[in-house]
């Protein structure tokens, strides 16, 4: 039976728990057992789908088409493990199932509560569709003391008496400030979240503190004493330069072996974390740098692009080089063609992003890196904006446009209407429900012979994860295709251009999926890594 690991945040928000699951997964793992991890999301929205960016921070999005919390991301990066649909869930995805339960009389008319049915929804997601694992951790958003987190906090209290102590771990993350007018670290935010977490029936079992400067002993102590706890489950979490650091700063502190012995399973031999050391040191000695302007929508919030920044560090690390990612907002490329920023960049990668704001910024862009060699990377909306510029601009299409920004003359990139996902047909209509209805999830595609594309994945397919509405119209092919634009992927039946490579350049390549969302440190994403080294063989061009 699988061993539950919950892990909750206090004091503030940002603290890294979705760091410390994923870097706990993978100590576990390292020991030899196999795990699972999800996140509990207390906010109402049903999934993060439809929240801005600068709201929610990038969606990540698994095989199975869920719109899921950025955290997951994390998740399968720290330990390879492909996350579902059923790893991420919201207070308001478990409202809408009990009420939909209530609709239907299943609850036999008796009044609906969240005690018991709110909570028994909870449990069930954090036992339901496991395959086996000896761990399952699970991550509570949100902060010990919000309402919103109340009844998670409530069903994982349940969840300790229903399967016992010795089945399931507590772990808090809390914030341990330096004051700098008082020269000294402060631990009482830190017994004021244990005992707010305390309140409601839980006690922890390892405290983990964030924390700027090193806690000296007899302030770990003071923690231990004052929560009930052991000292020596009083955890550092200092700042660190790199996120890959994190596991060997737990495994230092013998995190994994406190884990093993609260469910009295053998730590056997000394895990080999020599591949954790060999990221950390390619990272922090890098043969060389380059650097990639990534002209985007949401560059100002460092989250919106998670996934993104993390793939190019994977591809910095597979030619062992720095990536250095300058944000710029493609807005300002739209009045001002002023491309200075571009001068010293040996690299142009433009993500995917949604409406008509920054979209001429980012087809200026484009035509910057195609006029120019600079190698380019488009994702998403970054292909559909590069496919628009070589129409205006080398096929003559001077109405080129999308229909995403309203009815044009040329549809170059139109809405999607009806798509084929295995045996089924899947279909949308503009006016349909914002959340869950794009092309979302994992789609296999045939990479056309002798492009590069079948160079740099060294295969005849692909299987790579989508979140879009509108797609580039193959009607256009002909056309583009004869002035060089390359139609070097399609989706089975021919009938969606996947990829697009411009002929005679460098490395111009967009893709209308997202590939940064399959990248991990130990497996950098192909793209990336053959966009790092274009980007790098630029740099020694110049």
């Amino acid at each position: 039976m699988a061993k539950f690991i919950f892990i909750t945040g206090g004091v503030v928000s940002s603290l890294g728990k979705g760091l410390a699951s994923a870097s706990i997964g993978a100590l576990l793992q390292a020991r030899g057992y196999t795990v699972r991890v999800r996140k509990l999301d207390p906010y109402l929205n049903v999934d993060p789908g439809t929240m801005s960016p600068y709201e929610h921070g990038e969606v990540f999005v698994t095989d199975d088409g869920a719109e899921t919390d950025l955290d997951l991301g994390h998740y399968e990066r720290f330990t390879g493990v492909a996350a579902k649909q059923s790893d991420n869930v919201t207070s308001g995805r478990i409202y809408s199932q009990v009420l939909a339960r209530e609709r239907r009389g299943a609850y036999l008319g008796g009044t609906v509560q969240v005690i018991p049915h709110v909570t028994d929804g909870i449990k069930k997601f954090a036992t339901d569709d496991l395959d086996g694992e000896d761990f399952v951790l699970c991550e509570i958003g949100g902060t010990v003391g919000d309402i919103e987190s109340l009844p998670f906090l409530e069903a994982i209290r349940q969840l300790r008496n229903d399967l016992g102590e010795r089945q399931t771990m507590f772990v808090h993350l809390t914030l341990v400030p330096y004051l700098a007018a008082a020269g000294e670290l402060k631990t009482k935010p830190t017994q004021h979240s244990v005992k707010e977490l305390q309140g409601v029936g839980i006690r922890p079992d390892i405290i983990i503190c964030r924390c700027e400067r090193e806690i000296p002993d007899g302030h770990r102590l003071k923690i231990a004493q004052l929560c009930n706890i052991r000292s020596e489950a009083v955890i550092q979490g200092l700042d660190v330069d790199t996120i890959y650091q994190v596991p060997l700063d737990y495994h230092a502190q013998k995190v994994d072996e406190i884990v093993l012995e609260h469910f009295d399973l053998p730590a056997g031999k000394a895990p080999d974390l020599g591949k954790w050391h060999t990221i950390v040191n390619r990272l922090r000695e890098p043969e060389g740098t380059v650097n990639i302007v990534v002209a985007g929508k949401y560059t100002d919030h460092a989250d919106a692009y998670k996934s993104l920044a993390e793939a190019l560090t994977h591809g910095g690390i597979a030619n062992n080089v720095r990536v250095k990612a300058h944000w710029v907002g493609s807005e300002q490329f739209e009045n001002n063609r002023d491309f200075k920023i571009f001068e010293d960049a040996d690299g142009i990668l433009v993500p995917g992003g949604f409406g008509e704001r920054g979209s001429e910024g980012k087809i200026a862009v484009a035509q910057y890196a195609r006029e120019k060699n600079l190698p380019y990377f488009g994702i998403c909306f970054g292909m559909q904006m590069a496919v628009i510029e070589v129409a205006r601009h080398l096929a003559g299409i001077e109405g080129a446009g999308s229909t995403e920004f309203g009815a044009c003359e040329d549809p170059i990139v139109g809405l999607l209407t009806e798509w084929r996902r295995g045996a089924d047909i899947e279909t949308r209509q503009a006016d349909d429900d914002k959340g869950g209805t794009m092309r979302l999830g994992a789609y296999p595609a045939q990479i056309g012979v002798g492009t590069l594309l079948a160079g740099i994945y060294g295969e005849d397919n692909l299987c790579e994860r989508h979140r879009h509405r509108y797609e580039v119209n193959i009607d256009y092919r002909e056309r583009l295709e004869a002035v060089g634009l390359k139609f070097s992927a399609l989706s089975p039946d021919g009938t969606l251009p996947e990829v697009v490579e411009l002929e005679g350049h460098p490395w111009f390549i967009g893709v209308q999926y997202h590939p940064e969302l399959k990248s991990k440190p130990f497996d950098p994403h192909p793209l990336f890594m053959s966009f790092v080294a274009a980007a790098l063989n630029q740099s020694r061009l110049v």
